[in-house]
């Protein structure tokens, strides 16, 4: 099937792409993959939206009875918490860049639906169902469009009883937008070496709830903030609470995946903050509806990549434009995929194709984007290099050199490893000792991952690749302890013994132990092909439409 432009992922970013691209040129011939069964149905984040881009790809929007930023920020809150106690952080001592008044409080799952029928409104062609699986090269190399999966592969990976071959989508440009840690994202900054010259991209993992709340303890409008307990100094994350309308709450919790203790359980350590005497409070008498998790972009200003390939280019969180103090990304996905728009819809004007988009990779440094990743570029490295406490501190007064001055004494500090190389073996730690769930305000994975809707057929052959198993058992199990069975937040990978009993923290018979992997759980959040310590696991799209289906996430 060919198009102008192809464009792979319904997200944020491929979302504003398609519709700039429309309103530049009605006639062009513009295609959105989506992997979900429908747009949105993928989607997860906080989220508290920037509206600057959304001002700037649609300036009508709040004449749309339909628009789903219906709940303004009204309270921002920032706190330190103790194992007890709360300390508030003035906002007056925050760099302006963090207040989050003139912002709004979203699904973003509901914005992107909700930017599909525009789009769709402009004569966009959105193919959900359909993952974008393979990369189609020319003879002289350049990308001239993708390939969806095969559908009906069985266990075997051979062909079953309803085998439906996958179709090329061939385009004169072709502009990805997977989100993070996107397989062929992945691909292209590999083959090109986009990444050259760049610093590690770094990442965190996000999980996040959405509850009903009694009436009494909702607060619409309101935002909170906390970093501290119950992750110790040395391990970087945060937590956020929003009020959204109709009694229902938004509570999740950010772990930065460079952590060194392979003992570290992410999921049970978002479930204990929620203890915290400041935060459970909010959820007596509450219902718990939804659940997802997704990693995230932290590495900023220095770790984006070259955006630009031949015959394409990167948009999105598939570049990393995430500003990690805001904990926002949103806007500049959808402003990298205007900008990438405009470039591409100049191209195509001047009877260009497959070539370089130079003058996108060029231009965003010195956009909205790369003024709001250049003033943060420091926060990260600073929090990883100096710890929470004092790292906060540090990362704060930097931001505001930035914001006054333009200028940091500390240039643009290094990421240093890799989050891969940061994980230690199990010997030089201790064992995590984690409550276990009470079934009314913390839970188990299982019943987490039920809330999320996630299914994969089980004909299926697992979209999670193990390149070498034998590394996997006599590293990630004997050196490392088996971590994949606690940082994966879907409890997908375990590690049984010979008699089939779950081995837990690398400990009991190991011999002959084996490595399970039960995909049917994957809530697509990468985190495994970020994390694993040898990078021996990489994640690949199941056949289209499976995996989670979040609602109003």
């Amino acid at each position: 099937m060919p198009f102008d432009v192809v464009i792979v992922g319904a997200g944020p970013a491929g979302l504003a792409a398609a519709i700039r691209l429309k309103q530049i040129n009605a006639d062009l011939q513009v295609v959105v993959l989506e992997k979900g069964p429908e747009v949105g149905a993928h989607i997860l984040s906080g989220a508290v939206v920037d509206p600057i881009a959304i001002n700037k790809l649609l300036s009508d929007w709040q004449e749309d009875a339909d628009h789903p930023f219906t709940v303004p920020v009204k309270d921002d809150q920032f706190y330190f918490l103790t194992k007890s106690g709360k300390f508030r952080l003035p906002n007056f001592g925050m760099p302006p860049l963090m207040n989050n008044h003139g912002n709004y409080i979203v699904s973003l799952g509901n914005v992107c639906r909700w930017l599909a029928g525009r789009a769709e409104a402009l004569g966009v062609e959105i193919y959900p169902g359909f993952a974008a699986s393979e990369i189609l090269y020319d003879e002289n190399g350049a990308v001239y469009g993708v390939a969806t999966g095969d559908m009906g592969i069985g266990k075997d990976g051979k062909p079953g009883p309803n085998f439906e071959r996958g179709m090329e989508l061939h385009g004169k440009y072709v502009l990805i937008g997977e989100g993070v840690r996107g397989s062929l994202a992945k691909q292209l900054i590999s083959k090109f070496n986009l990444d050259e010259g760049c610093e590690p991209q770094k990442f965190g993992l996000g999980m996040k709830e959405l509850w009903e709340v009694d009436p009494s303890k909702h607060k619409e409008g309101l935002v909170q903030h906390a970093f501290g307990w119950p992750l110790d100094n040395n391990t970087g994350g945060g937590s956020f609470l929003y009020h959204l309308d109709n009694n229902q709450v938004v509570v999740g919790y950010v772990v930065h995946l460079n952590y060194k203790n392979p003992y570290l359980y992410p999921f049970a350590e978002f479930q204990r903050f929620k203890t915290h005497p400041a935060i459970a409070p909010t959820f007596e008498g509450a219902k718990r509806v939804a659940y997802g998790a997704r990693a995230i972009t932290e590495g900023g200003w220095q770790s984006v990549p070259k955006l630009c390939f031949p015959g394409g280019a990167l948009i999105g969180c598939s570049a990393g434009f995430m500003n990690v103090p805001r904990i926002k990304g949103s806007h500049n996905a959808m402003l990298s995929g205007m900008q990438a728009a405009e470039h591409v819809a100049e191209a195509l004007a001047a009877g260009r194709g497959q070539d370089e988009l130079t003058g996108y990779d060029e231009a965003w440094r010195q956009s909205e984007i790369g003024k709001d990743l250049k003033r943060v570029r420091n926060a990260k490295p600073l929090w990883s290099k100096y710890g929470t406490r004092i790292g906060i501190v540090l990362g704060g007064i930097d931001m505001w050199l930035n914001t006054l001055f333009g200028w940091s004494p500390l240039g643009t500090m290094s990421h240093g490893k890799r989050d891969c190389d940061a994980l230690e073996p199990a010997s030089r730690h201790q064992k995590i000792d984690y409550p276990k769930p009470d079934g009314k305000l913390t839970f188990d994975r299982l019943s987490s991952v039920f809330l999320s809707n996630t299914n994969h057929s089980e004909e299926q052959p697992a979209h999670l690749h193990v390149e070498d198993m034998e590394l996997q058992y006599n590293s990630e199990l004997l050196e490392f302890a088996g971590p994949s069975s606690r940082y994966c937040p879907a409890g997908v990978y375990e590690w049984v013994d010979a008699s089939g009993e779950t081995i837990v923290n690398g400990e009991g018979n190991l011999e002959g132990a084996k490595f399970v992997i039960n995909f049917q759980n994957c809530v697509h959040c990468k985190t495994c092909d970020i994390k694993d310590p040898n990078q021996n696991i990489n994640w690949v799209p199941p056949q289209g439409g499976e995996g989670p289906v979040y609602p109003n996430m």
